[in-house]
């Protein structure tokens, strides 16, 4: 594998675990009292709203479609769908907008752009099946994250199985609350992505665990637990460099290039890996150390076999 760091260096990065503790903390709460405040923009999978479907006679730019949409006051996710004929709009609900309405708006922009457009489909979509996705969104974080508990504490130690739950929470939080602090729309790509970001986190912890329990086997017994952890993260920094950095490359292209249809996939995901590997390195190891974490609880203990001799002794 390609390294980074030389051999022999150590990069002290527990010296500042209580700084850093302390920022994530602020980070966390600034998190939470946005989402208690501003609330998540919830998106049409969420709230329930109008979709209306137009085809076109021939292909069209979608900025144009926007722009007409807009004149005649229709406010609305636009995107295409199956061909580049076919434009799907989005409208969430508010109060005195009716699906008619809608549909008669849309069609006039659609016909300024091309008299020979037509009206594919117009349907409401009930904020009961909404309040559903919430719910089942909401149980499938909250149980990926106790199975992820159960998980670490019997493969580990119960001290890294919180500490990576801690983290994992971290990661989920501060992703939710960026995307309600600039009221982001929040939808079903994006909870994917929350959820992708989970999975993802999680094997970076369970790298670095893997060489700290490596290391408490075979390094110096006198090594304290906090240069231990150093020297495990140091060493497994190339790796997340390569991994996270790669991936990071991918999403960001999307985030940048691939428009507003995964825009909100691409901006979690992006968020989830920086954020995640920072946890990985601060918040899961960190609060290991503070939950007094030690040599002998990452060594399994050995099981001596007791040794019975054979021969009967004979009269």
């Amino acid at each position: 594998m390609l390294q980074f760091i030389k051999d022999g260096v150590v990069i002290p990065f527990m010296k500042i675990k209580g700084i850093v503790e302390i920022f994530c903390l602020c980070l966390v709460v600034a998190s939470i009292v946005s989402m208690c405040t501003k609330g998540l923009n919830w998106g049409l999978d969420f709230t329930g709203g109008i979709v209306i479907e137009t085809r076109y006679s021939e292909a069209i730019e979608l900025d144009k479609v926007r722009e007409a949409y807009a004149a005649q006051g229709v406010e609305g996710v636009a995107q295409h769908f199956g061909t580049p004929r076919d434009v799907m709009v989005r409208v969430a609900p508010k109060e005195g907008l009716n699906q008619q309405t809608v549909a008669e708006q849309v069609m006039i922009a659609a016909h300024k752009l091309d008299p020979n457009a037509t009206l594919s489909r117009s349907e409401y979509v009930g904020p009961s099946v909404g309040e559903e996705l919430v719910q089942s969104g909401v149980l499938a974080i909250i149980v990926s994250l106790i199975a992820i508990l159960a998980y670490i504490a019997f493969r580990f130690e119960w001290r890294m199985a919180t500490g990576a739950v801690i983290s994992l929470a971290y990661d989920v939080i501060i992703v939710m609350g960026v995307f309600s602090f600039w009221q982001i729309e929040y939808d079903l790509t994006v909870l994917a992505a929350v959820l992708t970001v989970v999975g993802y986190s999680l094997n970076d912890k369970i790298v670095v665990f893997d060489r700290i329990r490596e290391n408490a086997s075979r390094l110096a017994r006198d090594m304290s637990m906090q240069r231990l952890f150093d020297v495990s993260l140091t060493q497994t920094l190339s790796r997340t460099i390569i991994t996270s950095g790669t991936t990071l490359i991918t999403v960001v292209c999307l985030l940048l290039f691939g428009g507003s249809l995964i825009f909100g996939f691409a901006l979690a995901l992006t968020i989830g890996i920086v954020f995640g590997t920072f946890s990985s390195i601060y918040v899961a190891s960190t609060w290991a150390l503070l939950l007094k974490i030690e040599r002998k609880n990452l060594i399994p203990a050995k099981v001596e076999k007791k040794e019975t001799d054979g021969m009967e002794s004979m009269d």
